[in-house]
């Protein structure tokens, strides 16, 4: 109020603002949301949601960060926490879920410890410190994992409670082999890899490819289904008869002079698969047009031919078969081809797939996924995609860590210990940040129809002995996860503590909501109304240039 008791406004009253304990409660209990949505999923024995987009179509997967990247979330905490699964997603492809209610999980804790009068920004440097140690704890259960059969055993965890679990164990071994084939010093560019779908068969029939498989067939029907040991030529440049950039008239005068131009353009057009012919290619892959007379000048001798190939497919021809895609065809000699141990084609009609096997020293590689139904299909896509991303990690770190709860619950362990070490109210954070990790084991046991209390009673006085015990879901009991094969790639766990202990910091910072109404529609000046227009004329506007 000024001085003579007229309101002040500082903030424009049309706004929305919360403030204070109000505030922060409601960004908590949004977070606590969007964990609970995903938090039936966790576990081997995880439900499944159901998703209908506004076209009806369908989504049925238990992947976290699937359900909320496809869920119309507009709360802005809610869409930090949304962050947190797909920054986990980008950077490890797993453990998307575990992260999500572990951030609930300790937004939750912290909201009763701020109830008992424990400040805020004691809370997020208590969690600071907790993830800290967290992470040095991680690092320290972690196990060296160079060998396939450890690659595998980590593929097939991240599978385990997915529709696909089925499959599981040829499903990560086609993970394993892909990138494994396609690694390089230490690192795995899973751009190298090619999913291609293939709808009406088994998922039985899912299978690695050490090659290269593209949506072409050859143009001729009969041609033979497999070539052994083809010869691949790359055309980059149109295999037909040149366009003229201006227009152009033919004068002809008599029908031999028509026959005599015919011939000038076929033997044009021959003399462009004469070079293919002479550089020893015996299979040709164009991403431009190519004549008729070309693909049937080739074909005849023996030679594979298929035209208006991807650019992308090109670039994956190139990196398999090692050969040079070429735009000048008078430059192509056998150099420039590149080599497969067998090219097969599936085809049905004019429409089909063509497959380059066994490609030595391959940089890219194919996975043909099988299945009854678009929906199976899908669902397989998205285990296939979580089992490459977890082996990228492994290959590319070489550490793992137990699963099933056991890692989570060896460093709340040690976090309560650590805890009696800091002074002050910092060693109630750490101590809640110890119980958020709980909430992984606890969570799992639920999912599986467990008393959650005794399971969490059982892990820790396991524990006093094996610091990987783990929860067996058949069981009930506390068992060595690393001897079991339930592992995941020390990253996962890593960049969950950081990202889930980063995204509730933030919310606990925030003492203050601002919110702007939605305008329905934009303020427009009097004399731009309809109203004033006289006839069909707007008026004019003074503009200079």
């Amino acid at each position: 109020m000024d001085k003579g008791g007229q309101p002040i406004f500082i903030i424009d009253p049309r706004k929305e603002q919360t403030k204070g304990k109000d505030a922060l409660s409601m960004n908590i209990a949004a977070a606590k949301a969007v964990a609970n949505i995903v938090k039936s999923t966790l576990g081997p024995r995880g439900m499944d949601k159901m998703l209908v987009n506004p076209l009806g179509d369908i989504t049925i997967t238990n992947d976290g960060a699937t359900i909320l990247h496809d869920m119309s979330i507009e709360h802005p905490t809610a869409k930090m926490i949304v962050e947190v699964a797909q920054s986990l997603e980008s950077s490890a492809g797993d453990g998307t879920t575990s992260a999500v209610v572990f951030t609930g999980a300790l937004l939750e804790k912290a909201e009763g410890l701020i109830e008992k009068g424990v400040h805020p920004t004691v809370l997020v440097k208590g969690y600071r410190l907790a993830a800290e140690k967290a992470v040095e704890v991680f690092e320290n259960l972690a196990v060296p994992a160079k060998d396939r059969e450890l690659l595998i055993k980590t593929a097939r965890t991240s599978i385990t409670g997915k529709a696909s679990e089925k499959y599981s164990n040829l499903i990560a071994e086609i993970c394993v082999d892909a990138v494994l084939a396609i690694h390089e010093e230490g690192k795995a560019d899973l751009k190298n890899i090619i999913l291609t779908k293939d709808i009406g068969g088994l998922v039985d029939d899912t299978e690695f490819v050490e090659g290269i498989v593209i949506d072409k067939v050859a143009l001729d029907k009969n041609f033979p289904l497999r070539i052994v040991n083809p010869n691949i030529a790359l055309v980059d440049t149109p295999m037909e008869t040149a366009k003229t950039a201006n227009k152009a008239k033919l004068q002809i005068s008599t029908v031999s002079d028509i026959e005599k131009f015919v011939k000038q353009e076929d033997a044009a057009l021959f003399e462009m698969a004469d070079y293919i012919i002479r550089a020893g290619a015996n299979a040709v892959f164009c991403s431009k047009g190519m004549d008729d007379k070309v693909a049937a000048y080739l074909q005849s001798r023996g030679i594979y031919a298929t035209r208006r190939v991807k650019n992308d497919d090109m670039q994956h021809l190139a990196d398999a078969t090692g050969g040079r895609p070429v735009r000048n065809i008078k430059e192509l000699t056998e150099k420039e081809l590149g080599h497969a141990g067998l090219l097969e084609q599936d085809r049905d009609d004019d429409q089909g797939k063509t497959y380059l096997r066994d490609c030595k020293g391959a940089k890219s590689v194919s996975i043909v996924l099988r299945g009854g139904t678009e929906h199976v299909v899908d669902n397989l896509e998205r285990a296939i995609d979580d089992a490459l991303r977890v082996a990228k990690c492994v290959v590319e770190d070489g550490k793992i860590v137990a699963g099933g709860g056991a890692s989570e619950m060896e460093v709340a362990l040690s976090l309560r210990s650590y805890a009696t070490s800091v002074g002050g109210r910092e060693q109630m954070a750490i101590i809640a940040f110890a119980e958020a990790l709980e909430e992984i084991p606890r969570t799992i046991a639920r999912n599986a129809g467990l008393d959650a209390i005794n399971s969490i009673l059982t892990l820790r006085a396991k524990h006093a002995e094996d610091k990987n015990a783990g929860l067996n879901i058949l069981t009930g009991g506390a068992e060595d996860m690393l001897e079991k094969g339930v592992v995941d790639p020390l990253r996962v766990k890593v960049n969950s503590i950081k990202a889930g202990s980063e995204a509730a910091a933030m919310v606990l910072r925030v003492d203050s909501m601002l919110r702007a109404q939605r305008a329905d529609m934009q303020e427009v000046k009097p004399e731009h109304m309809a109203s004033t227009y006289e006839g069909m004329s707007a008026p004019a506007l003074n503009m200079r240039r």
